[in-house]
Formats: C-alpha cells, structure tokens, sequence
C-alpha cells in the first residue's frame, strides 16, 4: 500500500513539473534567450576591450618608434588620441612621451591633459598620485606658492609612496626662492616621516646639515 502510494505521489509531481513547464514554456525561452543574450554581450564587450587595448598599444607603439622632427604634427596628433582614449596605461604614457620629447609648447594644454588623466582617467591609486606629482614637477618652476601646494596637497596629506617627493618638491621650491625658513619645515617633516623614501630622506638630511643648519 505504501508503495502504491509513493509511485502515485511520485507521478503526481512528474505531470505538475511536466504541467508547470508546459504551462510556462514561453517564459522559460525567453529567460533562457536573455541569459543567452547577456553572456554573448558581456564575452564582446570583453572581446571589444581587449582589442581596444591592443589597438591603443600598437599606435603607441608604433607613434613613438616612428617619431622624428619630420612627423611630429602626426605624433602629437595620435599621442593626443591616446590621452583622450582615457587607457589607464597608454594615455598617461603618451603625455610622458609628449613632455620628455618637448613637443607641445602650450602649458595651458599641456595641463588640460594632466587633469585629465587625474580626473577622468581609471588609474591605480599610485599611477594617478604619480601623474599629480608630474603634473607639479611641470609646474614648478612658474607656479606660485599656493598654486603648487593645491596640486599636492592630495599627496602631502595622504601616505602615498609619493608623498616624501611631494614634500621634497615643496622644500626645493621654498629653497630656491629664498624662504629658507618655510623650506626647513618641509625638509623636517620628510625626515619626520614612518617610512620616508630613503633616498629622499637622504637628500633632505644633506640639505639640512649643508645649507640650513642655522
């Protein structure tokens, strides 16, 4: 008896699974057709990406190997591409090419660029810190005092590995315009610092001992 009862009871839960999909078919396909739908998306635009990035780095590649005083307007044209493709690796690349090699004399522009790369850019944490210190270093020499602290307070008052270059830079400026005081201040606090670059430590030791020992 009890076996008759479990084959009718195993029956009935056969013809409502039978029941519920053939009553269901049409949604069944249609959930199945969106899965299908979203993995073949998400394989292209992963398929997509990759070939972007090869795309990026083969023009990179192939811009700066070719570059010379004949094709500099077609270097900057496609470096600058780059930079506006936002690639976290290439575009910060393509500025670094464009200052090393001196091509775009406009420092107005030349810090839209760095902006961004800093702003609008997906960098790691350290790349985009690194790009703030560079955007500095290219500022140096013609910013005014607050105008350079607000580009490194991000680094100064963060425990970036950038942050003892960021003093250093800061120090070197008060030095060279005389405000020896201030540069003193900014030389201590890198040798203050838990883990300072030991380089950097170095130097600021140097130019504390040497130049600022009053």
């Amino acid at each position: 008896m009890d076996e008759e009862i479990s084959i009718i009871n195993s029956n009935t839960r056969n013809e409502r699974v039978r029941n519920f999909f053939v009553k269901n078919k049409s949604k069944i396909i249609v959930i199945l057709l969106a899965i299908m739908i979203v993995l073949i998306a998400a394989y292209s635009f992963d398929k997509y990406k990759t070939n972007q990035k090869i795309e990026i780095s083969n023009k990179f590649n192939s811009t700066t190997l070719m570059h010379s005083d004949k094709n500099k307007e077609s270097t900057i044209k496609n470096l600058v591409e780059i930079i506006n493709k936002k690639d976290p690796t290439y575009s910060p690349l393509s500025l670094y090419f464009i200052l090393d090699k001196k091509l775009i004399s406009d420092r107005a522009k030349i810090n839209e660029y760095f902006d961004l790369l800093i702003e609008n850019t997906p960098l790691d944490k350290e790349i985009n810190n690194l790009v703030i210190y560079k955007k500095a270093l290219f500022n140096a020499d013609q910013a005014q005092e607050s105008d350079l602290l607000n580009i490194l307070n991000p680094l100064i008052n963060s425990e970036s590995v950038w942050r003892s270059h960021a003093l250093y830079l800061m120090a070197e400026f008060f030095y060279s315009k005389d405000q020896k005081q201030k540069s003193k201040e900014f030389f201590n606090q890198i040798i203050s610092l838990e883990n300072p670059n030991s380089d950097i430590k170095l130097q600021a030791e140097k130019r504390l001992n040497r130049d600022l020992s009053d």
